[in-house]
C-alpha cells in the first residue's frame, strides 16, 4: 500500500481544550480516571510503514500528544504520565538517541507556552544521570513556569524506568536508616511511596498502550498496580483524544474491586 508524503509540521497546532463542546463524550460523574499514564509506542513502524525514517514517525507524534491533552483536560483528567524516553531506549542507535534528546528539550521549549495557557503544570519523572542537561534545563524552566497550574498535571516520563525508581527510593531510604533518621524494621508501603519520584501524585488508575503490543514495559510498575489496561490497536501517531476518550470508555464499564468483593 502506498502512503503519499505529509508535512506533520502543519498539523502542529491541535484544537484547544473545549474549542468543540459538541464533540466531547459525556461520563457519568465520578466515573473518569484520575491519573492515566500512556506507553506512546509506534512511532518507528508507523514511519517505516510509509516508507520514513524512524525519526519522521517521533515528528509525527508531537501533535498527537498535545491533542492527547487536550483531550484529558475535556475529559477530567487530573494527572497524565506519558512515557517519552525509557532508561532502555538508550539501546537504540545514536542517531535516534541523539534525535530523541533534542526533540524532547526542543518540544518543551516550544510547547511550554501553549500547555501554560492550557493550565498545564509540567512535571517530570526520571533519572538525571545521562539524560542530556539542556533536556533538565527545560524540564526545569517549564516547571517552574506552570508551578501554579491547576488544570492537570502533565509528568514526562523520560529517562524514566519503574525499576529505577523503586531502587532510588530503597537507596533514599537506606540514606535515612544510615543517618538514623529512620528504623530499618520500620520500612513500610506507604514509605517506599513517598520517595518515589513525584509521591504527591496519587496511583495510576489506568494505563493505555498503543500499537497492539500488550506489556508495560517498565512503566510505572508500583503506582500502577492496580491500574486498568487498555492496549489500543493503534500506532501512536493514529491517535489522539477520541482514542483517548475510548479508552476511559472501557475503564468506565470495568468493574473494580482491588483484591476485595462488592456486595451484590
Amino acid at each position: 500500500m502506498a502512503f503519499e508524503h505529509v508535512d506533520y509540521k502543519s498539523l502542529d497546532v491541535p484544537d484547544a481544550p473545549f474549542a468543540h463542546p459538541e464533540r466531547i463524550p459525556s461520563f457519568p460523574k465520578g466515573t473518569v480516571p484520575k491519573h492515566v499514564g500512556i506507553i506512546m509506542d509506534g512511532n518507528g513502524r508507523w514511519a517505516q510503514q510509509r516508507g520514513l525514517i524512524r525519526t519522521e514517525g517521533h515528528q509525527a507524534a508531537e501533535p498527537v500528544v498535545f491533542d492527547t491533552i487536550a483531550g484529558a483536560i475535556e475529559a477530567g483528567v487530573r494527572y497524565l504520565s506519558l512515557y517519552t524516553f525509557s532508561t532502555e531506549n538508550w539501546k537504540r542507535s545514536p542517531q535516534e538517541v541523539r534525535f530523541l534528546m533534542g526533540f524532547s528539550r526542543d518540544i518543551i521549549r516550544r510547547r511550554v507556552a501553549q500547555m501554560d495557557e492550557w493550565g498545564v503544570r509540567v512535571r517530570w519523572a526520571g533519572r538525571r544521570p545521562r539524560l542530556w542537561k539542556s533536556v533538565i534545563t527545560e524540564l526545569e524552566s517549564a516547571m517552574e513556569r506552570t508551578k501554579h497550574n491547576s488544570v492537570i498535571d502533565v509528568v514526562f516520563c523520560i529517562n524514566y524506568g519503574g525499576r529505577a525508581e523503586i531502587a532510588d527510593a530503597a537507596a533514599s531510604i537506606a540514606k535515612q536508616i544510615r543517618d538514623g533518621k529512620i528504623s530499618g524494621d520500620r520500612v513500610t508501603e506507604r514509605m517506599i511511596a513517598d520517595h518515589l519520584y513525584n509521591p504527591d501524585i496519587p496511583d495510576c488508575d489506568l494505563v493505555i498502550r498503543t500499537s497492539g503490543e500488550q506489556r508495560t514495559s517498565n512503566f510505572l510498575p508500583w503506582q500502577a498496580a492496580y491500574a486498568e489496561l487498555d492496549f489500543v490497536p493503534e500506532l501512536f501517531p493514529e491517535c489522539g483524544r477520541e482514542v483517548l476518550w475510548r479508552s476511559i470508555e472501557h475503564y468506565v464499564q470495568r468493574d473494580r474491586r482491588f483484591g476485595g468483593v462488592k456486595a451484590k
